[in-house]
């Protein structure tokens, strides 16, 4: 039953990836990558790393999709609707993605897979919060305040500076 669950997937992040690069329209781009993030937090929870899951949800599906509308509504553009068009370089970009497909699954392949597939231990969540909470409680807190810093940058450089009078 899992792998059904997998294939399918599998299916929608490929899908929805494609639709990333492949649409016209950016906001639309921005909704399928939103879609693609909740599709690997589903193949993390295939994994039993819940953990995992939960940050995808909450960094990626979240926070950056809301970030990448909030730039997109931002720009105030009127052509919003053609505003992510083709490059002219999408041969090579073509070119370039089958030659790393090939070289990953060449790789993958040759690989001693010697794990067994199974349960993750259990409270695998509570290690990694003690990792963060204890040892590394003060490097946690300071790539917090560095993310604020940078959004708060982030914010400033989309507002512009001021006009002199």
């Amino acid at each position: 039953m899992s792998a059904l669950f997998f294939w399918l997937l599998a299916a929608i992040i490929i899908a929805s990836a494609l639709a990333v690069v492949l649409l016209k329209n950016i906001v639309h781009s921005a909704l399928y990558l939103v879609l693609t993030f909740v599709g690997v937090a589903g193949l993390y929870i295939l994994l039993n790393a819940e953990f995992l899951a939960a940050v995808q949800l909450l960094v990626y599906a979240g926070a950056v999709a809301i970030l990448i509308v909030f730039a997109v509504m931002l720009t105030r553009r009127g052509d919003i609707r053609a505003s992510n068009l083709f490059n002219v370089n999408y041969l090579a970009a073509a070119v370039v993605s089958l030659a790393l497909f090939i070289v990953i699954t060449l790789a993958t392949g040759r690989m001693a897979w010697t794990a067994t597939p199974g349960q993750a231990p259990a409270g695998n969540v509570g290690a990694i919060a003690d990792a963060f909470l204890g040892h590394f409680a003060i490097p946690f807190e300071i790539a917090a305040v560095l993310l604020l810093v940078a959004m708060v940058g982030a914010i400033l450089l989309a507002r512009g500076g001021k006009q002199d009078q």
